[in-house]
């Protein structure tokens, strides 16, 4: 048994600050100027594909190749670690400067090899055929280099017996005393060790950093591991480890301090940060108030710092140092479909209106239709459409109500909506108060009017609504575009009711959840889940106008089949939508790298006739595979779909394919 502290390092940092001092030992050593081609390869990004510096009598250039390596990690961070391998395109100008290259990697390579398990692991350099083996061979190995000057390639192998690769045992934590911490502390799942785990210096730190994070997360803010103890076990090329860990005190959640706001007032930073002195202090309560801070529009970087000390209370002091965004936004997209044609949009937002990060934002959308799938049958059914849409809308929302978690929302709008299978024009507005209770959960109440008509193979309806909207909404979910974990509902009633003048007098209520749930710490496998419903009660079906009806189908509800087609059919066997909806997805994530994942899928759901789902009518299925390509800002997502149960004449294609950015919810 032997230990071997100091051996357990942070082998990535140590390749990124090895990549940097090769040059300079290089350049000690007597290595030429850099050429043009190897100062743009800073980084060493092109050089194996490089041909090495022709003989010459003025430096000794030479090869440079790696013996006894299978696993292409090591040589790869051999090679990195390694100054005869960075600098074997700068010849050194003699055979002392080619050795003392050598005799630099000799004393660093063994550590490599140790820090990926392999502890009894041996590196022999030979220049020319002569092995370095202390000092005397030095003169040897200089000269057998200096022979080849100026006709030919001097040859170096570096010859690698990585030995056994070492497995870890068993993890120990202590605290300072050297007694054991309780299973209620540290659950035998952070202990654990499976079998066959190589014992890398990356796997040892790992778990040190797993462990401290298990007492940050319990409220102990100042824990840190203040030993690692490594020993192996040469005999059965097994490594034991004891970590030594200070918890340090138990602490809460101190005063929350604003800094950084020049034109937005700090009351309204503040009103997004609902943590409160004396709440039991977490990481994750630490990463809410990032989170919870960014929904402030005009805000642009917001860096969360924990103080470095407890206060009087014993609570730790946590500081908010924000920078603002420039206030004014335009921005122009264009867009084309198969399906619904193309179109442009344009948007102007500003995000700081009257210094209270007040929001305005101007929406302009136009599209057309085209020949699309129910183009004839629409023209038949007499329904008055060129194929030619757009909405223009303004919201404006003034955040935190006199420095209270309350928030004023304003909506018009203004448009045509263009349709497969109706068309309506409508304009109107809401105007609302909404209540934020946390970061996670909020409700809203206000009041919602529009007048229109619209028009669809039942007829014509002019219409008129006036009512109250009330909603709720939960989000516990990790991340926007691509959750892992948590739970998103969101539920509106809203009575437009006959009299406070609604003609039709209706009430409409939507549901809709989701949950994720990871089988493993890293995330790389996730069963998602949504479910969607929908009810419009008070009217018959052709007094509701086709713009407030229920239809499913399209990107974001049953994959597969043509956007807001399914449901009920009327004249002319155009979608009529209906008076209530059922939605049903369930999807399987899969990483298969850290950049690459695959998801099959199963979509469900139809509109029905009436107000509730009746489940003798037939819901339609779909199926498909998806592709993620993972990016720092979301998942780009690929999904092909296949509907199960394609009616004749409803111009449901054997596939559909969809492109998008973020996880379909």
């Amino acid at each position: 048994m032997r230990r071997i502290r100091g051996r357990i390092h942070n082998t990535s940092i140590l390749r990124l600050a090895r990549a940097a001092w090769p040059v300079a030992a290089g350049l000690a050593g007597g290595a030429v100027p850099v050429a043009p081609a190897l100062a743009f390869d800073l980084f060493g990004l092109f050089a194996s594909e490089e041909e090495p510096p022709a003989p010459s009598a003025g430096a000794l250039p030479y090869t440079v190749k790696f013996q006894g390596v299978d696993d292409e990690d090591v040589l790869r961070a051999l090679q990195d670690t390694s100054t005869l391998h960075r600098l074997r395109q700068e010849a050194p100008p003699d055979g002392e400067g080619l050795v003392r290259r050598a005799e630099a990697d000799l004393r660093r390579l063994a550590d490599v090899l140790s820090g990926y398990g392999y502890y009894q692991g041996r590196v022999a350099i030979r220049i020319d055929g002569v092995a370095l083996a202390g000092e005397p061979s030095v003169i040897v190995a200089a000269r057998a280099a200096e022979a080849s000057r100026g006709r030919a390639l001097v040859p170096v192998k570096v010859v690698v017996e990585p030995g056994p690769l070492y497995t870890l045992r068993s993890i120990a934590v202590r605290d300072p005393r050297g007694t054991a911490f309780s299973e209620e502390i540290l659950p035998e799942r952070f202990t654990r060790v499976g079998e066959d785990v190589p014992a890398r210096s990356a796997t040892v730190l790992a778990r040190e950093a797993r462990i401290v994070d298990r007492f940050r997360s319990l409220g102990h803010p100042f824990a840190k591991a203040v030993t690692r103890d490594p020993v192996v076990d040469d005999a059965a090329h097994v490594m034991d480890v004891t970590y030594t860990v200070d918890p340090g005190p138990i602490a809460g959640l101190g005063e929350v301090a604003v800094r950084g706001t020049k034109d937005i007032d700090p009351a309204v930073v503040r009103s997004f940060i609902y943590a409160e002195p004396g709440d039991p202090y977490t990481p994750k309560a630490v990463s809410d108030i990032r989170r919870s801070v960014a929904k402030v529009e005009g805000l642009g970087s917001i860096r969360v710092r924990e103080g470095e000390a407890l206060d009087g209370a014993g609570n730790l002091p946590i500081f908010v140092d924000v920078t603002e965004r420039e206030k004014n936004l335009i921005g122009v997209s264009a867009r084309f479909s198969t399906v619904d044609g193309p179109g442009i949009r344009a948007y102007y937002a500003n995000r700081n209106l009257f210094g209270g990060g007040e929001t305005l934002r101007v929406d302009a959308d136009i599209y057309y239709l085209g020949n699309d799938l129910y183009a004839k049958q629409r023209k038949a059914a007499g329904i008055d459409s060129n194929g030619l849409g757009g909405r223009l809308s303004a919201t404006f929302v003034k955040p935190a109500l006199w420095g209270t978690r309350n928030d004023f929302i304003a909506n018009v709008f203004a448009g045509r909506e263009a349709q497969q299978s109706y068309v309506s024009d409508a304009a109107g507005g809401t105007v609302a108060l909404r209540h934020r209770f946390s970061d996670t959960f909020f409700a809203q109440v206000g009041v919602d009017g529009q007048a229109g008509r619209s028009q669809d193979a039942l007829g014509k309806v002019d219409y008129r609504l006036i009512g109250v909207p009330v909603s709720v909404g939960y989000d516990s979910t990790d991340n926007l575009l691509d959750p892992t974990e948590g739970v998103r509902l969101t539920a509106s009633a809203t009575p437009y009711a006959g009299f406070l003048g609604s003609d039709p007098s209706i009430f409409v209520a939507k549901a809709q959840g989701s949950t994720y749930y990871a089988f493993d710490d890293e995330g790389r496998y996730i069963l998602a889940g949504r479910l969607g419903f929908g009810s419009i009660s008070g009217a018959n079906l052709e007094e509701i106008p086709a713009n407030i009806r229920f239809f499913a189908g399209g990107g974001g509800s049953v994959r597969g089949f043509p956007y807001r087609t399914l449901g009920p059919r009327g004249p002319f066997n155009l979608p009529i939508g209906g008076r209530s909806l059922l939605e049903a997805s369930v999807e399987a994530r899969i990483k298969v790298t850290d950049t690459i994942g695959v998801v099959p899928f199963i979509d469900a759901g139809t509109a029905f006739a009436g107000s509730l789902p009746d489940f003798d009518e037939r819901i339609r299925y779909a199926v498909g595979l998806g592709l993620r390509y993972y990016t720092g800002i979301g998942p780009i997502r690929v999904d092909v779909a296949f509907p199960m149960d394609r009616i004749k004449g409803n111009h449901e294609r054997p596939v559909a394919l969809y492109i998008s950015l973020g996880q379909s919810f």
